[in-house]
């Protein structure tokens, strides 16, 4: 397959259109086949569900050439199940047993000129969404919901390296005691819009948001969860039922323990004991692993020394094992791999 004529070097992290996308539409109790369609516009009725009561959810992904050659995903069928749990939770019909993972191929297959070569860095973006399609005025679910999954090649989330972040403990809460937190909704991440705002005009690059019942756990940032490692090498992770459950963080969680033997733990993580950490990271998606040097309580700088210029030890370790998993240079756990035929 030969590759689209783009300078892949200097690709940066923004949507670019594609040939093709996955389209399936729900409607009278099913959801049809569904199909590709090389037309990237939406059009529905101004009563849609999405538009008046932003019923809608998502997921990320990429795609990826390995050093062989092969083009692949990392462990889709965990977004697949984590898009149903975010469907039930919001009353959206969840997608047929197999969906998921047939709109993932089609599309890469359809796009295979956009997946990055290996080693530039580049990846193919993959964004699948379900929304409300149907007018609905009064408050309850929409009469039908459509299904779709575009891509968009996109360059290294950190260009030359990833430097360690500032960021902010913030006095907004991200998600309420038994409200959405854990799922993917769109809503969630509009209600982070103000705040990260706020942050970037502050100089932070991020969110550090506690829970919002009693304002002493950390929680994660506005779309990633945070590792911490302590100082005799234990990773740590925050546990909460109102956090969203990245597949990057139980897999770097997987990879510490499994193939580096670190000892790590899930558990509340407390602000008063975030001094006792040596490194921090955010993990998720777009990045991996994003190391934070600092977080800033209010005026009070806390450091992570062992993480405080460049990314910690520890932290390189696992992102240097999950990445060479995901680019097929470490051998990869059952199951993870998921590789796509583009003849």
């Amino acid at each position: 397959m030969e590759k689209a004529n783009l300078d892949w070097g200097s690709m940066d992290f923004s949507y670019k259109p594609t040939n093709a996308r996955f389209v399936a539409n729900w409607e009278n109790g099913s959801w049809d086949a569904g199909a590709l369609t090389e037309d990237a516009n939406i059009v529905m009725n101004e009563c849609a569900g999405v538009l008046q009561y932003a019923q809608t959810c998502f997921e990320g992904l990429k795609a990826y050439t390995t050093v062989d050659g092969r083009i692949v995903t990392f462990r889709p069928d965990l977004n697949a199940a984590r898009l149903n749990d975010s469907c039930e939770r919001l009353r959206i019909p969840t997608l047929p047993d197999g969906m998921f993972l047939e709109a993932v191929d089609q599309v890469v297959r359809a796009n295979a000129e956009f997946v990055p070569p290996y080693g530039t860095g580049a990846t193919l973006y993959l964004r699948p969404f379900i929304f409300g399609s149907g007018p609905v005025i009064g408050v309850k679910p929409a009469p039908s919901y459509q299904f779709r999954l575009f891509t968009t090649p996109v360059g290294p989330y950190f260009k030359g390296g990833a430097k360690p972040i500032t960021i902010r403990i913030s006095d907004y809460d991200r998600a309420a005691p038994h409200g959405t937190g854990h799922i993917k909704a769109g809503l969630n991440y509009a209600m982070s819009l103000y705040a990260i705002d706020d942050a970037h005009e502050q100089g932070f690059a991020e969110n550090m948001y506690l829970d919002a019942a009693t304002r002493t756990k950390v929680e994660e940032t506005g779309g990633a969860n945070f590792l911490f490692i302590t100082k005799d090498g234990k990773v740590v992770t925050p546990k909460s039922d109102t956090i969203l459950p990245s597949i990057t963080r139980r897999s770097l969680m997987y990879v510490a323990k499994e193939l580096l033997g670190l000892e790590t733990e899930e558990r509340e993580v407390f602000k008063d004991e975030l001094g006792d950490f040596v490194e921090c990271g955010l993990c998720g998606t777009a990045a991996v692993i994003s190391p934070v040097g600092r977080v800033n309580d209010h005026g009070k700088e806390i450091t992570f020394a062992n993480g405080l210029d460049e990314m910690g030890p520890v932290t390189r370790k696992l992102y240097e094992t999950l990445t060479g998993i995901q680019m097929g240079t470490v051998e990869a756990p059952e199951g993870w791999i998921h590789e796509i035929k583009c003849d």
